[in-house]
């Protein structure tokens, strides 16, 4: 049976005037959860509240499932699987990182296509999943209605989706839960999916379902009924678990690469202290997108440098963050508001930073980098003079080799090179910003030259 409350409690309306639309919302708290409702117009608003406090007077139960009056449930329709997921897409909103959001949007658009009740007479794929982006976007939805071409998929899918009872359906429920995995496993084209996308995808599947069970909506978790062979990851040649050694760039590349970017005139000569921070500090684009004047400690004209990081801007998409933007400034990567990460500055860098900074100054907020324009440096900047700077600076086998085929293979290469100079693991760990488990497994098969020096040591210890 689903779970019921009596405590029920009441907001204000809220009113949001886009530039497009106004949206009146009635919120109200049901058992300590907030429900939203929005109405084009505030009569409609005023009204619903008004039917729902009218039920709390009277001593109606609600329910915590779906925020309304028990009595209004016999007379609406059984909660869907759609209508589950935007509730669970709003309650997660606020407390996760905008690269997650988009994370859990996925996973959920890819469940959807395999909990539908009918495949005929509806939208095509592409026009489904476009309408399940948009509904799992919190921002998008709270604020403004969905486009035309849209809002015909999304009323499709709220009424040709499964129920969420048909989860606890003997039979039924098995095989739609092991449908939604397969789904997952799989790209869009049928084939196989990278092992850490599967199981990212199925860890937010099962935090979906754990609320589903937290607000009554199921009595047990569905997933952990189904034996599900979890995806191996392909260490040995996906890039994403463990560096392939064949992207490292060496010292003498980097060189040429940069020599080949500062050639890109004054575009590339903005960029060239930029792509520096990635090989000599370990930089992450998103850290050194946010580099600031504060953040360079010291920079002295000759020997080490230090600079200590405070925050990054990732690159999440528009519709992901909070405040509508491509990017977001956020805490470092693994680690809580507040925390900083100290990292040496290398000679070199440390002349290439004095250099930029003595020619183009900073920006806004003492940024270190700007766009050719003068704005926030763009992924599509960077990546034009990143991809034309390593065909100039490259051999022919060079360019076709594996050997530096996107920006963040220079933060690869830097830490490569700490860990092949025999820094130990733990100081590289905490100047990557890296666990020490997460470093060695990530950069086993980049570790050259130990091999010799372990097996001496091993000699030594075992002879006669």
């Amino acid at each position: 049976m689903a779970k019921t409350t009596y405590s029920v409690r009441f907001w204000a309306i809220k009113t949001y005037k886009g530039t497009r639309v106004t949206t009146h919302t009635v919120r109200w708290i049901v058992d300590g959860r907030e429900w939203k409702e929005p109405f084009r117009t505030l009569a409609h608003a005023e009204s619903f509240r008004a039917q729902l406090m009218t039920a709390a007077r009277q001593g109606e139960a609600f329910s915590v499932a779906t925020g309304r009056p028990v009595s209004w449930q016999r007379e609406e329709t059984t909660l869907t699987w759609f209508t589950f997921t935007l509730s669970y897409v709003e309650a997660k909103w606020r407390y996760a990182a905008p690269n997650h959001r988009r994370g859990i949007a996925e996973a959920l658009t890819d469940a959807t296509e395999a909990l539908l009740t009918k495949h005929d007479g509806g939208p095509d794929t592409d026009t489904q999943r476009a309408a399940l982006r948009w509904a799992y976007s919190e921002r998008l939805r709270g604020a403004t209605e969905p486009p035309a071409e849209l809002a015909a998929a999304l009323r499709w899918l709220e009424a040709n989706t499964v129920s969420m009872t048909a989860f606890e359906e003997p039979g039924k429920g098995a095989l739609l839960t092991r449908g939604m995995l397969d789904r997952i496993s799989q790209t869009r084209d049928g084939k196989t999916a990278a092992a850490n996308t599967s199981n990212r995808k199925r860890m937010s599947l099962n935090n979906a379902m754990e609320y589903a069970v937290e607000i009554g909506a199921l009595a047990a978790n569905p997933l952990k009924a189904v034996k599900w062979t979890k995806p191996r990851t392909l260490t040995s040649v996906d890039p994403r678990v463990v560096v392939d050694p064949r992207v490292v760039i060496n010292v003498e590349q980097v060189r040429r690469f940069l020599a080949a970017v500062e050639r890109r005139g004054e575009r590339g000569r903005r960029m060239k202290a930029f792509f520096a921070c990635m090989y000599f500090a370990a930089l992450r684009p998103e850290e050194v997108v946010d580099l600031r004047q504060e953040h360079l400690v010291s920079l002295p004209e000759s020997g080490w440098g230090e600079m200590r990081l405070t925050h990054a801007e990732p690159r999440a998409g528009s519709r992901w963050t909070d405040s509508g933007k491509v990017r977001e400034r956020r805490a470092l990567k693994h680690r809580p508001d507040g925390e900083t990460r100290s990292v040496p500055i290398h000679p070199e860098l440390c002349a290439m930073l004095r250099a930029h900074i003595q020619e183009f100054g900073t920006g806004p907020d003492d940024r270190i980098f700007l766009g050719p324009r003068g704005g926030l440096m763009t992924d599509r900047a960077y990546l034009k003079v990143f991809h034309e700077a390593r065909a100039d600076a490259f051999t022919t086998a060079e360019a076709k080799s594996p050997l530096m085929v996107v920006p963040y293979d220079l933060r690869h290469a830097c830490v490569s090179t700490w860990l092949n100079a025999g820094v130990p693991a733990p100081q590289v760990a905490e100047w990557a910003g890296h666990s020490v488990n997460v470093l060695l497994r990530v950069y086993a098969k980049c570790i050259h030259g130990q091999q010799s020096e372990a097996m001496r040591r091993i000699w030594d210890a075992t002879k006669s």
